[in-house]
């Protein structure tokens, strides 16, 4: 729902942000020269019971009879996977002779044919994880001397175990010589393990949670508006704050009161933070957990209409997360846990759920990059729950093919719970307030085309006797009887389109189309509302968007008789947006935003609203 500054949503997506806390050790990865693993030296494994080990760069040159009075020789860290460290500068090969001025080792090379001898023998070495053992390839020499330390650690192990008669003297001498040719690399090996393992220990101490990732956006807004005269309000008190204007109709002709503003608002700097925890216990799952704080009015809701705070001309991020209007409380704005039935199909329960994580997505007015107001970030004849209690199911089908299917009942974070969030209230419930029902097929024939095609059922509460506001799309304004009195609850049905397409790999269009009916005692309320835009990606910088979106939020077909506010004189309004998302580092962006209102509130007769906006965009 996109007219309350808590009302739209971040879609998930979104955006990431932030990282990951793992830590992968750098010896993990896959190294060069076609070899993978660690002495994958031409060793078949035997499985003779055997377990010691000696010290990396500590010389070894015992006798039999001397090696059961060894109580430790130690060893670097066992490897089992190769670390493709930096290669020693190479020398010629044509003219030394010495191992330790190569620059790799040879299989026809005396160390690794030792090497090759001792992994038979005390099977130092387990190959590769398919099983394959590849010991006919040449190695460099620090994948050579982690080989050569995964020995050391085996026969440590027998010596520390008292199987003294499984070590040769023999062995003991070339692992001497092995090490003395080495140890430089064998020193260098330990260096980088210590301080890997140092470094760990660190992330290790310092990190949130073992299985909780915290993220977070923050934005700082500055915003200015102003008009080119006087502007027509429909309202019956216009000294109220925006947020609660009320509407109301002249006992005498039966027209809705109107009120004129004459003063520009002033500029305002706001800011708005979340803190999303996303919480996994198997790596399936996400229990997620979204806080928000935030003191922004848009200084353009000075000059809506009853029904209409946070719509036209005010950046989504320009809000206040919660009831009272330029509070700095924490609430908690999303809730809700999410896992997997099967390969193809995912489930959402919660108190909590943003409707706007899983329906009416367009990626060139995502919030975070593209569109960026209320009004364009998504349709403004849906819906009537931005954040709800309830269940979702999102179905893959196939590649091309995705249903996402949704009930909620009304639990908004930013409505006062005394006449909203109906759900948690004994009076009404999960599904006797306000609530809806919502179907949403994807048709995705590649990655760079999407249609999506939207029903969404509503079932609207009546508020003081209007229908409408915050908790009431398809309606944009407000609804009475037609004739000052009050309306019980009402229904509604809408439906929309809405595209997005990437044309050439740096511009894109986008569009939605949306009908909704509402069903009041005394007859029907038809709308529809129009967006169309262009995106241009990485426009003077890679990474960069530049949108442009021309829209008509709300164009009355029928029923005009009944809207109290929002009818305006008969006009249509229309508005034109330019939005520009420029990255000055990986998690910090500048986004400034022109937005133009013609016709606004629906009166042909109103000045034209010009309404500025610079963002900064913190991401971590």
């Amino acid at each position: 729902m996109h007219k309350y500054s808590w009302y739209f949503l971040l879609i998930s997506s979104a955006v990431a942000v932030l990282h990951s806390m793992n830590v992968a050790p750098a010896f993990a990865e896959e190294v060069t020269n076609d070899t993978s693993v660690v002495a994958a030296v031409e060793l078949n494994v035997i499985s003779e019971p055997i377990q010691s080990s000696l010290e990396g760069s500590q010389a070894v040159g015992a006798t039999v009879d001397e090696i059961a009075n060894v109580a430790s020789i130690e060893p670097v860290e066992t490897l089992s996977v190769a670390d493709p460290l930096e290669a020693v500068e190479e020398a010629d090969i044509a003219q030394v002779t010495s191992v330790s001025q190569l620059s790799d080792v040879e299989p026809t090379d005396w160390a690794f044919q030792a090497l090759q001898s001792l992994v038979e023998r005390y099977g130092c070495i387990a190959g590769y994880p398919d099983g394959t053992y590849r010991g006919d390839r040449t190695l460099t020499r620090y994948e050579f001397a982690a080989g050569l330390n995964a020995c050391l650690d085996r026969v440590n192990e027998l010596i520390s175990t008292g199987l003294t008669d499984a070590v040769t003297a023999e062995d003991l001498e070339t692992i001497q010589r092995l090490q003395e040719e080495f140890s430089a690399e064998l020193a260098s090996l330990r260096g980088r393990i210590d301080a890997l393992e140092a470094r760990t220990a660190e992330l290790e101490a310092n990190q949130f949670s073992t299985t909780t990732v915290l993220r977070g956006l923050t934005w700082f807004n500055l915003t200015g508006a102003f008009a080119d005269g006087d502007v027509l309000v429909e309202t019956s008190d216009l000294s109220a704050p925006p947020v609660i204007r009320p509407a109301g109709r002249d006992p005498v002709t039966g027209r809705p009161l109107v009120a004129t503003v004459e003063d520009d608002p002033e500029i305002t700097f706001s800011y708005l933070t979340w803190l999303t925890l996303s919480t996994s216990f198997n790596g399936e799952d996400n229990l997620v957990t979204q806080l928000a704080v935030g003191n922004g009015d848009s200084p353009a809701n000075a000059f809506v209409s009853a029904g209409l705070y946070n719509t036209f001309g005010v950046p989504f991020t320009d809000q206040t997360a919660q009831v009272d209007i330029g509070s700095n409380d924490v609430i908690i704005r999303e809730l809700f846990y999410s896992f997997p039935i099967n390969d193809s199909l995912q489930a959402v329960v919660g108190p909590r759920i943003n409707w706007y994580r899983y329906f009416d997505n367009n990626r060139f007015t995502f919030f975070l990059t593209g569109a960026s107001s209320f009004n364009s970030g998504g349709s403004t004849l849906l819906n009537t729950i931005d954040r709800g209690s309830g269940a979702a199911l999102l179905w893959q089908i196939n590649e091309q093919f995705r249903l996402n299917v949704a009930y909620l009942g009304e639990s908004d974070e930013f409505l006062p719970s005394g006449l909203f969030n109906t759900s948690s209230n004994p009076d009404e419930g999960l599904f006797g307030g306000t609530n809806t029902i919502t179907a949403e097929v994807t048709f995705s024939p590649s990655s760079d085309f999407n249609l999506r095609l939207l029903y969404n059922r509503s079932n609207l509460n009546a508020v003081f006797g209007q229908v409408g506001g915050a908790p009431g799309e398809p309606i944009y304004g407000l609804l009475d009887d037609g004739a000052g009195g009050p309306l019980n609850d009402a229904t509604a049905d809408t439906f929309s389109a809405n595209f997005d397409w990437l044309i050439t790999p740096t511009i894109g269009i986008f569009g939605r189309y949306t009908y909704g009916i509402t069903h009041i005692e005394p007859g029907d309320v038809d709308a529809q509302a129009v967006q169309a835009g262009i995106a241009f990606l990485d426009f003077l910088k890679e990474g960069s968007q530049l949108t442009l979106s021309y829209m008509i939020p709300f164009s009355v077909l029928d029923g005009h008789e009944f809207l109290v506010s929002g009818g305006g004189d008969g006009g249509v309004q229309y508005e034109f947006e330019l939005t520009y998302f420029y990255p000055l580092t990986d998690n910090i962006a500048l986004v400034p935003a022109f937005y133009v209102i013609g016709n606004a509130n629906n009166f042909d007769s109103n000045p034209t609203i010009y309404v500025g906006n610079l963002r900064t965009q913190f991401s971590f």
